[in-house]
């Protein structure tokens, strides 16, 4: 008692130790953290509802016959192997689905690069021309759209309604093997909106010290495209590439709408033979084992893009 006395008599004004005080800031904390994971639940439980759980179960109905009515039955490698093996209606929509993304998607970028160029020497009124090309965007996929775009290129539409008028003979573009795919791909390059805003989000982010500095030495307008636009956007370029791809393997209402695949499956894209062997031929087990293999051609596609980057996309500093 009389060591304790002494100890404050010579520290008067030392506050006391609470043991207890480490303890009392712990349930703020926990409030706090229970707090923010109440605000993430939503995004939480809506990925593992909504994206998890049906791809986990997408690949387990790979390895089963199911027909949406009974139970799935196992069948282990069996929809691969008829899928690779004894089926050339897969390889033919595989060979449509890489032609449509080999054409359609180089289409679209290198128009989006043209309109985004022109754009950026646009001054006045420039918002009102990026609106009104970025509309094709927001309804180019829809369903209305594929109807217009059927209307436009059928016997009695208005493409052969012009050639007609100037004294040329029109066209089955719906119905001829070798240009109906190609219909689908103007759609596609139609649509070049979202590629062209962020392309030229990023001319506009492109120092002008550096085409002053060409002028000075002389560069002509095809130098400074080559020598500074097109590596300076090559970041922008790779993005846009990345998301088109994807894009491109992914289509699937213009080909339902506009061709329903036809004729003589000229223009089955896999994701509309996928969906046939889901909806139309019940076998759930077998669209899903095809679901599984685009995502693997779509993520190899997308680590090829991204290996090839070291090579040709520049980084400013």
């Amino acid at each position: 008692m009389q060591q304790t006395h002494t100890e404050e008599t010579q520290f008067p004004n030392t506050p006391k130790r609470n043991p207890s005080s480490k303890k009392q800031k712990k349930p703020v904390k926990d409030v706090d953290n229970k707090m923010g994971y109440l605000f993430l639940s939503p995004f939480i439980f809506g990925t593992i509802a909504f994206m998890l759980f049906p791809m986990m179960y997408s690949l387990y109905l790979s390895f089963t016959d199911f027909n949406l009515v009974g139970s799935p039955q196992w069948a282990g490698l069996a929809n691969y192997k008829e899928m690779f093996t004894n089926d050339p209606v897969f390889w033919e929509s595989m060979r449509v689905t890489f032609f449509y993304a080999g054409t359609a998607v180089p289409f679209r970028l290198i128009f989006a690069l043209l309109i985004a160029l022109v754009l950026n020497r646009v001054v006045e009124m420039v918002g009102i021309y990026r609106t009104l090309l970025y509309l094709p965007s927001i309804v180019g996929g829809s369903i209305g759209v594929s109807i217009m775009w059927r209307q436009l290129f059928g016997n009695d539409g208005a493409i052969n309604s012009m050639l007609e008028s100037i004294g040329l003979s029109g066209h089955s573009w719906l119905g001829d093997p070798n240009t109906a795919i190609w219909t689908l791909v103007i759609l596609y390059g139609w649509q070049f909106g979202s590629s062209m805003i962020i392309f030229l989000a990023g001319l506009r982010n492109i120092p002008g010290i550096y085409y002053e500095a060409a002028e000075v030495d002389g560069g002509t307008p095809l130098q400074k495209f080559f020598r500074i636009t097109l590596p300076m956007l090559t970041p922008v370029i790779l993005f846009n590439v990345i998301m088109q791809v994807i894009h491109g393997f992914m289509a699937f209402t213009p080909a339902f709408i506009i061709t329903e695949g036809g004729p003589v499956n000229s223009t089955l894209l896999y994701v509309l033979y996928m969906y046939r062997q889901a909806f139309q031929f019940f076998d759930m087990g077998y669209a899903s084992a095809l679901a599984w293999v685009m995502l693997l051609i779509i993520g190899i596609f997308t680590a090829i893009i991204f290996k090839s980057s070291d090579y040709w996309v520049h980084y400013d500093g």
